[in-house]
């Protein structure tokens, strides 16, 4: 039995023809259908039925296909980590982070990794909404801190591990507050800017989140423009509650109570990878200080 045998076996499962395995593979036709054929004398069972135009697993097949699947993924493994051996520490990590954590919590594991390797550029890319997992997931990041749900973690192959929890506030300034004395439903913020920042990421594309039907709104590309425009009392909207603590304090701005609206919003980050991605020597010392416990 050879590893090319099975992922011979794995691609006719997945697709249901030789042919888009051929292409895959780069093999003809013949030679996936004779590498199939030797595979099922080995092991002494039928992998697929042939009686349809599709190749379908058989129930022994599909058993084996469940099989194959998880030791293709460790020989992968073993073939990324053979790689980072030949290679040494990486020249650069790319980490995303969604601009809504606050990323003095990431300093002195930043500090650590940069005393560690020296010789490692490590790469901050701030994104927006979906942005930072869509980088995770796109590989453009090899780590990802981002807000996310158990749900979505489970459903997107990704491992992960929760850091803490943050907030979203609905503020506006006392200038706009003043202006609506009796202010309980967002119904009455519809003719006052709402202040949006745009999604650098598709997740949100064709969705207006959190802005009812009919809202004036202004988009931005950043919490700092929003937040500038906001204390200008020039819109409303939602900022990180680590952006805003010494605001709301002294009254620049001023926490929304809305009857009919989420005045705070929960937001739980994880720190991100995706599974069966083997890391190299500074992603994985990075990884291991992002998930230790927080003290």
């Amino acid at each position: 039995m050879k590893l090319e045998q099975l992922k011979m076996f794995q691609l006719v499962a997945e697709h249901g023809t030789l042919k888009r395995a051929s292409e895959i593979m780069f093999k003809t036709q013949p030679a996936i259908s004779q590498g199939l054929k030797q595979l099922e004398n080995q092991l002494g069972i039928s992998l697929f039925s042939r009686k349809k135009y599709r190749l379908t697993l058989t129930d022994a097949g599909h058993q084996i296909y469940l099989r194959t699947q998880r030791l293709l993924n460790e020989a992968s493994e073993i073939q990324q980590l053979s790689q980072h051996l030949a290679r040494g520490v990486e020249t650069s990590v790319t980490l995303a982070f969604e601009a809504s954590f606050e990323l003095t919590r990431l300093l002195p594991i930043l500090e650590t990794t940069q005393s560690d390797f020296p010789d490692t550029q490590i790469i901050l890319k701030q994104e927006y909404m979906s942005g930072a997992f869509e980088a995770l997931k796109q590989e453009r990041a090899l780590l990802t801190v981002a807000p996310g749900s158990p749900y979505l973690i489970e459903s997107e192959s990704v491992e992960a591990l929760k850091i803490y929890q943050g907030a979203l506030i609905t503020v506006a300034a006392p200038q706009l507050v003043s202006r609506h004395p009796n202010m309980q439903s967002v119904e009455e913020l519809r003719n006052e800017y709402q202040i949006v920042v745009q999604d650098s990421g598709e997740g949100s594309k064709g969705k207006d989140m959190g802005v009812q039907f009919g809202q004036r709104r202004w988009y931005v590309n950043d919490f700092s423009t929003k937040k500038t425009l906001i204390l200008s009392g020039m819109g409303w909207g939602k900022l990180p509650s680590y952006l805003i603590e010494e605001k709301l304090k002294n009254g620049s701005l001023c926490k929304l109570t809305l009857d009919d609206y989420q005045n705070e919003m929960p937001m739980n980050y994880y720190a991100m990878k995706l599974k069966n991605k083997v890391l190299g020597p500074v992603a994985s010392s990075l990884w291991a200080n992002l998930t230790l416990p927080v003290k």
